[in-house]
């Protein structure tokens, strides 16, 4: 891939004099967030040959059913005793003539959880309402079979299964044979499977997912929802995540350091040499260095460290996050052995106690958000692009880093973030230094620590340990283990209290959830070489296009005033808080998009949380544009509440505008309602007494007009309205486009009040994979009713769903249906790998439809096992 510099849409059209757009929600949504031409997987130019190392990816023709937790019968067998007494001993889905024509047929990444119905029970309040856990064990074992043929050939080479993420407690097998458990349901695990491969077979690979327990307190999703691999290479090969690449600027170069760890899996010592050659964006080599032949004794692993230099180097930062290639090659003999790519940047940063971060000599003021991992319509399971389009659209409110809240993420997600320039906190899940607590630190340091973007390793969150002397040795531990992996990024904890006691004498840079009135203050002061940062703050609460708190429906208003509790601030409060503070390096905010479960401060029916400054869909809410005006340089001006209120004529609306210019003026229907100054980091407001029309904000600086903003009372709904954020897409398979519902008048403005049912008709090489629309209080299904059964029309998970929206053969293919909330929805639309024109068809009664053509273009997919 060619990196991109990454340019902020001003999707509201604000600048001089440029007329508001009414409906600015569905605007920002709609528009393109990343160049129609970028691709996930696009490289840096100028490919070298093809590698004797193979990574086939392992997503396709899977099949799936639910097991039972506690039914043996209902289990497949398992749990009878002795499945795995002795090697070969098969259960019943690793058998040849097991008929598995009932089960569903599936891609991967796959969320079992997020089709399931929503279930009331209370001990499901955080996790979305899903029926997933100990009461539900009918919906909490997914069992998934793949069957697929290794060549004869293969039979020299190693071989190894690569699971980037399966939540949880994964059981695999291999042609009946057990390979292992992973319990993690964030750390990526492997399996060597070379002895247990049947060569120019078929072969039967079995995993069993138990979300029965959960590791976190939110959405989690279940199943095998990141990508799976399989791995082939020569006996003599770089080890997994066995390249580590480091850079020191020097005035106007860089020194590159690389280590490589070579394992040799023979029974035969070895002689080799390791080659690295660096190629910039456009694709030209422009350092190489050769290791003297080093003799491996067999079965054992060495470590080549290397040196190269690269002049004027194109530095890696948040406005230009220019990549670098880094292909490492392995011979032996006038043999290639091994070669493996690898993307990294070339940087420099530091904290300091007393003025913060600093990026490339400069400083940078941390502009956070938290997230989780969840999307609209797919659950956990998001595709690539869905992580491009995530982190596009935090760049576009002003954010400049994101927390992986609180867990390893994708490494999709860290892509996306290395290319587009978005920082990253990158954090463990277990605060453990026992086996398995290490051992999940090690998998995650040892994948991530080659992306540019990450600048932090988080040893955990809010722990009870934290402020202990037994938190203080469990963190010792793990920054020891981080240390020997990676020395070059500090370490932090994402703390809630205590701090300055326990495990905070260990951090490198101290972290703060949730300033409390002196607590960061009195930390500089007491430890003034300590540098610190907001690891979590704000918790606001706010529902997009909602303007009073409605506990019946679960809403809350989009005004800048709720929270929580008394830890927790407005977006104005913390970042007034922090931005006057320079030695606090700026904080993360919770949360950029909201996501399921963790509903607060309401329970059912509401499922979803209201934290986001950006609805599950990406819709953002009216603090979006308060974050854009005082993080980002472009002009902005937004007005809201929306100005459809009938039945409220002549009652007094409170107005609030969104801006960084130095006044506002705002006008009603033609009538000047006065100017007020814009204070820093704040917002000006008026109440008005509503009648319908226009309702008109005019923002000065320096006395000149240099924005609007409007909002107008709109007519009835009249037509539906398809934008996708990519009118061309990959034929691969896996490519997606986000699509943006929209409920106009017609005069074609979004009615921000519309609650229209549209359903959704497909033809072409495509699929709808998922819809949404940002209401935390939707129990409408995100998944399109032909996902819910297997290939026989039998309901996947029982008595437990609605058997009447079964699909009805010879009926009209509705894919999938959604009510919009407040004028808006979202629907997921995924290629197939056939190019072609996508024909998407939204319907809804008494308005005028909309068919959208995505064309989905001919391109290379991945080399995929088939």
């Amino acid at each position: 891939m060619t990196p991109k510099n990454f340019t902020r849409r001003d999707v509201l059209k604000i600048g001089a004099i440029a007329p508001a757009a009414a409906r600015a929600f569905a605007s920002q949504s709609a528009s393109p967030l990343l160049s129609e031409a970028e691709s996930p997987r696009q490289e840096i130019a100028g490919q070298p040959e093809l590698s004797p190392r193979e990574r086939l990816i392992l997503d396709f023709n899977w099949r799936f059913h639910f097991g039972h937790a506690d039914d043996p019968a209902r289990d497949f067998g398992y749990g009878k005793g002795g499945a795995f007494a002795k090697s070969g001993e098969l259960l019943l889905p690793s058998r040849h003539d097991f008929d598995d024509s009932q089960w569903q047929t599936i891609d991967l990444p796959h969320d079992f959880a997020v089709a399931l119905p929503f279930v009331n029970a209370p001990e499901l309040t955080d996790y979305g309402y899903k029926p997933v856990g100990r009461n539900f064990p009918e919906t909490s074992i997914g069992w998934y079979r793949r069957i697929f043929e290794i060549p004869a050939d293969d039979s020299k080479r190693r071989l190894s299964l690569e699971f980037d993420g399966v939540f949880r407690d994964a059981i695999v097998v291999l042609n009946g044979i057990y390979l292992g458990r992973n319990l993690s349901g964030y750390a990526p695990f492997r399996f060597d499977i070379t002895d247990f491969v049947h060569y120019g077979e078929k072969n039967i690979l079995v995993v069993r997912v138990d979300a029965t327990e959960h590791e976190g307190w939110f959405y989690e999703g279940a199943g095998i929802y990141r990508h799976v691999w399989l791995v082939k290479t020569n006996p003599l090969h770089v080890a997994q995540d066995g390249v580590y690449v480091t850079s020191t600027l020097n005035r106007s170069s860089a020194q590159i350091s690389i280590a490589t760890e070579v394992v040799n899996e023979s029974d035969s010592a070895q002689s080799f040499r390791v080659t690295q050659a660096i190629f910039d964006s456009a694709g030209k080599q422009i350092a190489t260095a050769e290791s003297d032949a080093v003799s491996i004794p067999r079965w054992a692993a060495q470590t080549i460290s290397q040196t190269l230099r690269v002049e004027n180097p194109a530095l890696w930062s948040l406005e230009n996050p220019h990549l670098y290639r880094l292909v490492t090659t392995t011979s032996g003999g006038n043999q290639t052995l091994d070669r493996c790519e690898t993307l990294f940047g070339i940087r420099d940063f530091h904290f300091d106690p007393d003025k913060g971060l600093f990026l490339n000599g400069e400083r940078v003021e941390i502009k956070g958000t938290c997230n989780h991992q969840d999307h609209a319509g797919v659950g956990s399971a998001l595709p690539d692009r869905l992580q491009y389009f995530r982190i596009a659209r935090l760049k576009e409110m002003g954010a400049n880093a994101y927390r992986t809240s609180h867990n390893p993420p994708t490494p999709a997600l860290l892509d996306a973030c290395d290319r587009l320039g978005m920082l990253v906190m990158d954090e463990t899940r277990m605060m453990s230094s026992s086996r398995e607590g290490l051992s999940q630190l090690e998998r995650m340091v040892r994948r991530d620590r080659n992306h540019p973007s990450i600048f932090l390793w988080s040893l955990g969150n809010e722990e009870p340990l934290q402020g202990t002397s037994t938190g203080a040795r469990i963190c010792a531990s793990m920054k020891r283990l981080v240390r020997r992996l990676d020395p070059s990024r500090p370490v932090t904890l994402a703390m809630n209290g205590r701090w300055g006691q326990g495990a905070s004498a260990v951090l490198d840079v101290q972290g703060f959830n949730y300033f409390h009135e002196g607590s960061v203050d009195k930390f500089h002061t007491d430890f003034p070489t300590q540098p610190c940062f907001g690891s979590e703050e704000a918790s606001a609460l706010c529902t997009r296009g909602i303007y009073s708190n409605d506990p019946v429906r679960g809403y809350m208003s989009a005004y800048d005033v709720n929270t929580p509790g008394h830890y927790a601030s407005t977006a104005e409060q913390w970042w007034n808080f922090y931005s006057a503070r320079p030695f606090a390096a700026g904080a993360f905010l919770w949360t950029g998009f909201d996501y399921r479960g963790e509903p607060s401060p309401y329970r059912w029916p509401c499922i979803s949380s209201h934290f986001g400054v950006i609805d599950t869909c990406g819709f953002p809410k009216d603090t979006f544009f308060y974050y854009q005006a005082w993080w980002t340089s472009q002009s902005v001006l937004h007005v809201f509440p929306h100005w459809n209120w009938p039945g409220k004529e002549g009652q007094a609306i409170s107005v609030w505008v969104h801006g960084n210019c130095e006044e506002v003026e705002l006008v009603l229907n033609g009538k000047n309602l006065g100017k007020h100054p814009m204070p820093r980091n704040s917002h000006v407001e008026w109440k008005v007494n509503y009648a319908p029309g226009t309702l008109l904000a005019r923002g000065f600086t320096r006395g000149k007009l240099i924005a609007e903003a409007r909002q107008e009372t709109t007519g009835a709904p009249a037509t539906v309205k398809l934008t996708p954020d990519r009118q061309t897409i990959d034929a691969d398979g896996e490519d997606v486009a986000v699509i943006a519902v929209e409920i106009l008048d017609e005069k074609d403005r979004v009615v921000p009040i519309a609650a229209n049912e549209v359903t959704f008709e497909l033809t072409g090489p495509g699929r709808v994979i998922g819809v949404g629309n940002g209401d935390p209080s939707s129990h409408e299904a995100d998944k399109p009713p032909s996902q819910l059964y297997d290939s026989h029309g039998a309901l996947m998970f029982g008595s437990m769903s609605d058997q009447s929206a079964r699909p009805t053969p010879n009926a009209p293919q509705i894919l999938a249906m959604r009510h919009c909330f407040n004028g808006l929805a979202q629907v997921i639309v995924q290629s197939q790998k056939q190019p072609g024109d996508i024909i998407l068809t939204a319907r809804s009664s008494g308005l005028q439809s909309a068919t959208l053509k995505i064309a989905a273009g001919a391109a290379p997919s991945r080399p995929a096992v088939p």
